[in-house]
């Protein structure tokens, strides 16, 4: 079934009347309203953008046709497919996010999968050191030091969502969510410095203290602005501290590069299950572009 590394360049992406009701037209009913409900157009691209990848994803290495798969959500809101192929294939695990200018996937097969992309962009409102004090809680001392270690403030709020995106990615591909202690993983993220378009996976994880090898984490820079970190482990890897992936097979099959795609490629497997809707377009293009700020927002 293979494994799957795609981001799509939403904040680039302005869609046109057709293209719009041609999406609308090959995600479900409840999400197509889902994605409707948004106030900004931002985010509801970025989301139509991760429900067409999902689709896409599932079709192309599942070979299912695209108006047969039925999605639904967990209680904590990730989606998986639901049908009868589920459990035809109980191993084929895949993930959304999204924030800033990109919506990004990862899929794997017989492996726990989770991903989360960040843009590094100043606080809202206050200082960076009043942001870091806001957010002292979801980090180490080990890993502040290593934050506030960078020269500029600049590098140290992009090394801060660098670890925020390391973090995001392995709460999503445990599925535990809300309630989870983030003290509880540290990071030693590393090269310091990642250049744009390279894969690392020297990054390691320590979980209560020791050293989780039961776990791989990829990361990349999709541009200047945007870091990326998927979390690969074994699906009974949590907690195993001697189950080394790297170590058995998977260095050579775990090195996706990821590819961007283009709308073209979003709709390229799809097919149409529902009617035109022209008032969705209407609604679409009455909203605003975005608020004053930029927020973040995963799947």
């Amino acid at each position: 079934m293979g494994s799957a590394r795609w981001a799509f360049s939403c904040g680039t992406w302005t869609p046109g009347r057709a293209q719009w009701l041609l999406a609308a037209r090959c995600v479900q009913p409840e999400e197509k309203l889902r994605i409707g409900q948004f106030i900004f157009t931002r985010d509801a691209k970025a989301a139509m953008a991760g429900r067409l990848m999902i689709r896409k994803v599932i079709a192309e290495k599942l070979k299912i046709q695209w108006d047969e798969i039925v999605l639904k959500r967990t209680a904590k809101g990730k989606p998986f497919l639901l049908n009868d192929y589920r459990s035809s294939f109980p191993a084929f695990n895949f993930n959304v996010s999204h924030q800033g200018n990109y919506a990004v996937l990862a899929a794997e097969s017989g492996l726990q999968v989770g991903i989360d992309v960040m843009k590094t962009d100043f606080p809202g409102s206050g200082s960076i050191e009043e942001f870091f004090r806001i957010m002292n809680r979801q980090f180490t001392d080990t890993e502040w030091k290593s934050i506030k270690s960078m020269e500029s403030e600049w590098t140290q709020l992009d090394t801060f969502y660098r670890h925020w995106a390391l973090k995001e990615s392995f709460i999503k591909a445990i599925g535990i969510g809300v309630g989870f202690n983030l003290q509880r993983i540290e990071f030693h993220a590393s090269p310091l410095h990642m250049e744009v378009g390279k894969l690392y996976k020297e990054t390691k994880m320590l979980l209560d203290g020791v050293e989780e090898e039961g776990w791989l984490f990829e990361e990349t820079r999709l541009d200047d602005l945007h870091h990326v970190a998927v979390a690969i482990g074994r699906p009974d890897g949590f907690g195993d501290h001697h189950c080394n992936l790297m170590h058995e097979g998977d260095a050579d099959r775990i090195k996706k590069q990821f590819t961007l795609l283009s709308f073209d490629d979003l709709v390229a497997s799809a097919v149409p299950m529902y009617p035109e809707d022209p008032p969705y377009w209407e609604s679409f293009i009455s909203k605003q572009e975005t608020p004053s700020r930029q927020g973040a927002h995963s799947t």
